[in-house]
C-alpha cells in the first residue's frame, strides 16, 4: 500500500456551580444551564457520580458549567481550577505531538518506527509506519503495555520479538501501547522527553495553563480524587508508555480551550494550527467510524445509532476489519469528531462540530459507561443545535 501521509490545507443533592468565561451572542447563561442541567444532573443521580465539568463551545463561545464535589472525604465542591483523569483523551495530545513534529520536519508519518528507534531497525515492529500507530493499525498490538514489561528497555525488546498477527492497516486493534510509542518517536525526534515537550512546549503553546502529565505539589489540592464504579477511591497509577497514553490530568476549561483549537477557533502558531489538522485527516474507516490520528469522526449530522456503534466496547476490545480510505479524507468541517478517555477512576468525553462551532467535553471522578456519556453529550449537542439561529 502506498504512503498514507497527507499534508492537511486546512485546518439530585448535587452541589452546583457554573464558571463563564464568555456569554455566548443569543444564547441566555439560563438557557445553556437548562440544556445541560437536564442532561447531567439525571447522569450523575443514575451513576452515583461525585462530581462532573462539563465544558462548551456554543456559537464558538466557551463556558464551564461544574456539578458536585471533587472529593467525597473533603466535600470540596467542583470549581474552575478542578483537575481530572482524562484516560484515553490524552492520546489526541500525543498525536498532535507528533504531527507538530512533522509540520517542523522533524518526522514524518509515513517513515517506518525503526527511523527514529534504532534499536528496532530490522525487525518486524520496526518496519511499521508510524501513522499506523496513531490509527491503531499496525498489526495487532495489545490493549496494555504487558504486565510483565517494567521498562523501556524491557518495552524495546518485547518490540524486537514482536510479529504482526494481520497485515498493518487490515485490523484496528486498540493499543496503548502503539499510540506510546509515537509518543516516543515524537519526543525523539524533538530531542527531548515527551513529559517535558508536552508541559514545557505543546501546552503552553495551546494556552492551557493548568495543564499536567505530573501534577505539580501547587495543584494537588485542586486534583480531583477519582472514585471506581463501586464507589472505591482511586488515582492513576503509572505503568510503561502511562504519560503518552493516559497520563494527562486537565481542567475543563483548558479542555474546552483544546476543543475551540481543533475547530480553528484559536490564534495559535501556523505550524501548530497545522498539526491539529491533520490530526483530523481520516485514514480508515471501521463499521459507521472514520479513524483519524487518535481521533474518531463521522459525517454530519449524524445518529445516536452510529455513535454508539462506534464508541461500542468491541471497537476497544476486538480486533475491527478496517478498509483504507484511498486518498486520506483530509479534514472537514462537518464532521462530528469525538473521542472518550478513561482510568479507574475517571471517566471523560469530548465531542465537536466544527461547522455548528459546537462541542462538549465531559469530566466526571468516577468511570461509568461510555454508551451514557455518548448518548449524554448527543443531547447536549442536538438541544444546543437546534437553538442555535
Amino acid at each position: 500500500m502506498k504512503s498514507r501521509s497527507y499534508r492537511a490545507a486546512a485546518f439530585a443533592g448535587l452541589a452546583i456551580s457554573t464558571a463563564v468565561a464568555a456569554a455566548p451572542a443569543g444564547k441566555a447563561p439560563a438557557e445553556i444551564r437548562r440544556v445541560v442541567d437536564a442532561a447531567v444532573l439525571p447522569l450523575m443521580q443514575q451513576y452515583q457520580i461525585p462530581g462532573m465539568a462539563v465544558g462548551l463551545v456554543v456559537q464558538g463561545q466557551p463556558r464551564v458549567l461544574n456539578y458536585g464535589v471533587q472529593s467525597l472525604q473533603t466535600g470540596r465542591p467542583v470549581a474552575a481550577g478542578t483537575l481530572f483523569e482524562i484516560g484515553s483523551l490524552s492520546k489526541t495530545f500525543t498525536a498532535t505531538l507528533a504531527t507538530w513534529a512533522q509540520a517542523q520536519n522533524r518526522l514524518s508519518l509515513s517513515d517506518p518506527i525503526g527511523k527514529y528507534l534504532p534499536e528496532l531497525r530490522g525487525t518486524e515492529f520496526g518496519k511499521v509506519s508510524l501513522f499506523h500507530l496513531g490509527t491503531h493499525t499496525a498489526g495487532g498490538l495489545p490493549l496494555q503495555v504487558p504486565d510483565q514489561i517494567r521498562d523501556e528497555a524491557g518495552l524495546m525488546d518485547y518490540f524486537k520479538a514482536w510479529r504482526p498477527a494481520y497485515p498493518a492497516g487490515t485490523r484496528r486493534t486498540y493499543a496503548n501501547p502503539g499510540i506510546g510509542t509515537l509518543g516516543l518517536v515524537a519526543a525523539r525526534s524533538l530531542g527531548q522527553d515527551f513529559a517535558t515537550l508536552a508541559e514545557g512546549r505543546l501546552f503552553p503553546a495551546l494556552g492551557m495553563t493548568h495543564t499536567y502529565i505530573d501534577v505539580p505539589a501547587s495543584g494537588m489540592a485542586s486534583y480531583a480524587q477519582g472514585y471506581t464504579t463501586v464507589g472505591k477511591p482511586i488515582r492513576l497509577a503509572p505503568g510503561v508508555l502511562w504519560r503518552q497514553a493516559y497520563g494527562v490530568k486537565t481542567t475543563a476549561a483548558d479542555m474546552v480551550r483544546f476543543m475551540q483549537a481543533n475547530m480553528g477557533m484559536l490564534d495559535l502558531d501556523p505550524a501548530l494550527r497545522r498539526a491539529i489538522a491533520e490530526t483530523h485527516v481520516a485514514y480508515f474507516q471501521a463499521g459507521p467510524m472514520m479513524q483519524d490520528l487518535i481521533w474518531e469522526q463521522y459525517p454530519y449530522p449524524v445518529s445516536l445509532q452510529a455513535l454508539m456503534a462506534g464508541n461500542a466496547t468491541a471497537l476497544i476490545f476486538e480486533p475491527t476489519a478496517v478498509a483504507a480510505i484511498d486518498p486520506p479524507q483530509a479534514p472537514r468541517a462537518d464532521a462530528w469528531i469525538n473521542k472518550t478517555g478513561s482510568t479507574n477512576g475517571f471517566g471523560a468525553y469530548m465531542a465537536f462540530v466544527p461547522r455548528q462551532r459546537l462541542g462538549v467535553v465531559l469530566l466526571a471522578n468516577k468511570n461509568f459507561p461510555i454508551d451514557a456519556r455518548v448518548r449524554v453529550a448527543y443531547d447536549i449537542i442536538t438541544a444546543l443545535s437546534r437553538r442555535t439561529p
